[in-house]
């Protein structure tokens, strides 16, 4: 989504370049919202996106993974990577054998999973789960 912020760790900054800075949303996404919010007086709630790492690039820290906007619609960015880890010894004794994780490949990794939780058109709650 263009236009939330150019630091590089903001939710579209530009963490890969060495000299930092820059934002690199999705101006075709922000011409869409915008159209819709001008043009139909819509509420955005929430606007889910992906492709920029929480992790930043050259050992940066972590990426600003929300942002509330304008009329409070909340950005979020998706892009966990990796999406999937391998669980030590002591994590893959503590799945219950009658989960649907137990399957034998399930019982060696983890996957991250954003949980958004909506009522009466508004957003209560985002979390990242594994």
């Amino acid at each position: 989504m263009k236009g939330l912020g150019s630091d590089l760790n903001d939710i579209c900054g530009k963490d890969w370049e060495l000299d930092g800075g820059g934002d690199h949303g999705d101006p075709d996404l922000a011409c869409a919202i915008s159209l819709l919010k001008e043009n139909n007086q819509v509420s955005i709630p929430l606007v889910v996106f992906g492709h920029m790492h929480k992790e930043l690039a050259h050992g940066n820290g972590f990426r600003k993974m929300i942002v509330v906007g304008t009329n409070n619609t909340i950005y979020l960015n998706g892009a966990i990577v990796p999406r999937v880890k391998s669980l030590g010894d002591d994590d893959k004794r503590s799945l219950d054998d009658e989960s649907p994780l137990s399957s034998l490949e399930a019982k060696g990794t983890a996957r991250a999973f954003t949980l958004v939780e909506l009522s009466k058109g508004r957003v209560t709650r985002v979390a990242e789960s594994w």
